[in-house]
């Protein structure tokens, strides 16, 4: 076994590689960028080196660095992780040329596995089944388009070097397809360097379930069973899962034989993942290979959970040389996981990317990067930053019960503890997928987050009485903090002229309301809520008053002063709230909201922004514009394109109007609420 390793990455990763490194007693190298200077990766691991820039390529894509950091450490292995250069096979052979072990596949397997068109002739010659499509070298856009029109729509254009959902394009009609073709060659440059793409048939309800195999270099084979990965955003997973749901021992078997088959054919040692498509028919379901991802992937911890295995443990072991720690008869399926990926990502806009700093990270009692009920690996802690140099990821929530009814309870309590604050995530949009009838049935496919969304975005499944009493109770208890250190800033008390009361303005989903507070006293007050309308009385806006109700609260805080459960009219109500300027995040069994309570002095001398610009929704790089500066445009015109990790986003026009002003150029970096053009108004 090694001494020493190196972790060629960052993040959640490499605190996942560390974690089982030190169990065996193995030192560990980390390296790290300018903006991870301060992450938790570099603080777990035995020694860090600093390589490079924040931008991936100046840092962490710079294989020849790596390599001589981990002779100069004296490191005898590298793990590359998954991503950046865990798919390298430059990179592979070059540490084998520099006398260290890549703690990986050989070289030449990740050369056939990494080229999809490639691949798909092996995995025929192999016997295994591949979905009709074009794979060949060709790649004129007319002769790509008329391959398209013989397969029959719907098509799905992928980057032959592609991976992890980039470079991948659903075409549904033959009109559609050079656009979708060009966009999609745009993405594989910037993700792969290589615009070389593939056509592939569109199963119609397809599942996406994938076999982890494991090889070592005596010639044995096992496979792990299977995950179903078929909830998905933009081609990226959201939900994994093992054992899939509905697959018989039979399909089981034939997909393990076909998975275990395709590692033969490139002598594949190692942990790898086929990926196949099922097609659910009424006769059934019929398999085809999709790709392999010779790599662990990031979904591997279900695997661990359901088989009982380290499999970052199997990878050190096989790459030094030893055997596979069981045979195929050895592994069993125990019970049901799921994982949850947590990003920082607005679902409610498109799943933009977001970054900003995590403010309130609390998490459920868990393991970390060990099996168990509860398993939360992350890569982060409370006050770091999420940057748009890399992956939206924050963590991996991953929980097993022995059933899968068992798993889903489990996986909707601990979601509802993990409280994020500070920037936008999926956590809430998450706890609605798993609440879905879809998912909660296990009626899975790719278009699952497409069919359920009318139960998805855009939810408020906490009472706007509940956001009000919460956002209220959370402003009288700082009061109360403030009043206990000096007796003098009281606002209750004696009054010579009727009773004490105090009024709150607060904004739900773009509409205004007044709270009014009286009788407060033993963390108790009467909330009467009112909705503020604005009425046009002879060309002056009049604001009106309309109540809505009135509700008797109560209120406990813990040691910290922090609001933990609410009173409605008697009714007991757990929640949590936490407060980031004007913003309450209000978080209770039920789920998760915010309110605003507007501060007037903060607010004294605004003035009324420029409807006349357009600003980037996230922060990211300019690809191109579609207009000149006086150009016409439409309502809903393309105007920019934005590419945030590593995913294009199309800017379109707000209204009518003439670009006066473009106020960067294709290629610039811009960050969130940065002004991209100006329009003026027809």
């Amino acid at each position: 076994m090694f001494s020493k390793i190196l972790i060629a990455n960052r993040g959640e990763i490499a605190c996942r590689v560390a974690a089982t490194a030190r169990r065996l007693g193995i030192a560990t190298v980390a390296v790290y960028s300018d903006a991870d200077r301060d992450a938790k990766h570099v603080a777990v691991c035995d020694e860090a080196v600093h390589i490079g820039g924040s931008a991936p390529k100046d840092s962490y894509l710079k294989w020849d660095v790596i390599i001589d950091v981990a002779k100069r450490m004296g490191a005898q292995a590298i793990h590359p992780g998954y991503g950046f250069l865990s798919e390298n096979d430059e990179f592979a052979k070059a540490c084998q040329d520099a006398g260290l072990v890549f703690i990986g596949p050989p070289a030449s397997a990740i050369t056939a596995m990494g080229l999809k068109a490639e691949s798909k002739r092996l995995m025929e010659s192999a016997n295994v089944p591949l979905i009709p499509g074009y794979h060949g070298e060709n790649q004129d856009p007319s002769f790509l388009h008329a391959q398209a029109d013989a397969i029959g729509y719907p098509v799905l254009i992928k980057a032959s070097s592609g991976g992890g959902g980039k470079g991948m394009r659903l075409v549904e009609k033959s009109e559609d397809f050079l656009e979708a073709l060009a966009s999609c060659q745009r993405e594989a440059i910037k993700s792969f360097g290589s615009d070389k793409v593939l056509i592939e048939k569109y199963a119609l309800k397809p599942r996406h379930i994938e076999i982890q195999i494991f090889g070592d270099a005596h010639g044995n084979y096992v496979y792990l069973f299977e995950r179903d990965c078929s909830v998905q955003r933009r081609h990226q997973k959201v939900l994994e899962e093992a054992p899939a749901p509905n697959v018989d021992q039979a399909m089981r078997e034939a997909m393990g034989a076909a998975a275990i088959n395709a590692a033969r054919a490139v002598g594949y040692v190692g942990a790898g993942t086929v990926e196949f498509i099922v097609e659910q028919r009424d006769d059934g379901m019929s398999f085809y290979f999709m790709e392999m991802n010779t790599r662990l992937q990031v979904e591997h911890p279900v695997t661990e959970a359901i088989t009982g295995t380290d499999l970052v443990e199997w990878q050190l072991r096989v790459a030094a040389g030893e055997p596979l720690p069981k045979t195929q008869d050895e592994l069993t399926i125990t019970g049901h996981a799921i994982e949850a990926r947590i990003c920082a990502e607005n679902p409610d806009n498109n799943f933009l990317p977001a970054t900003g700093v995590l403010k309130t990270y609390q998490k459920p009692a868990h393991t970390a990067f060990g099996i168990a009920d509860v398993r939360i690996d992350d890569g982060v802690r409370t006050g770091d930053v999420i940057s748009p140099y890399y992956d939206s990821m924050i963590a991996k929530l991953i929980v097993h019960g022995s059933t899968r009814e068992e798993a889903l309870a489990r996986l909707d309590q601990t979601l509802a503890q993990m409280h994020i604050v500070g920037l936008p995530n999926n956590v809430a949009f998450l706890r609605h997928v798993v609440a879905s009838r879809s998912f909660k049935f296990a009626n899975l496919d790719t278009a699952l987050i497409e069919r359920e969304k009318a139960v998805l975005f855009h939810q408020s499944p906490l009472s706007l009485q509940l956001l009000s009493a919460a956002a209220v109770a959370n402003a009288l208890a700082k009061q109360s903090i403030i009043t206990s250190q000096d007796p003098f800033a009281t606002q209750i008390g004696f009054r010579a002229f009727g009773e004490y009361e105090q009024s709150f303005e607060l904004v739900h989903h773009e509409r205004a309301y007044q709270a009014v507070v009286s009788d407060w006293q033993d963390n108790a007050f009467t909330l009467t809520l009112s909705a503020i309308t604005q009425k046009d009385a002879k060309a002056q806006n009049i604001l009106q008053s309309e109540p809505i109700a009135t509700v008797a609260v109560g209120y406990t805080t813990d040691d910290d002063g922090q609001i933990s459960s609410l009173w409605l009219d008697g009714h007991h109500l757990p929640v949590s709230v936490y407060q980031d300027g004007e913003t309450v995040h209000v978080f209770g069994q039920a789920g998760y909201d915010v309110i605003t309570v507007i501060d007037k002095l903060a607010h004294t001398g605004d003035e009324s922004s420029d409807g006349g610009s357009l600003k980037s929704p996230m922060p990211g790089q300019v690809v191109a514009f579609r207009v000149a500066v006086g150009d016409a445009v439409k309502k809903g015109q393309p105007l920019a394109v934005i590419e945030a990790m590593k995913i294009e986003h199309t800017i379109h026009a707000p209204a009518d109007g003439v670009v006066s002003e473009l106020l960067f150029a294709a290629g610039d970096l811009v960050a969130d609420g940065d002004e991209l053009l100006r329009l003026e108004s027809q």
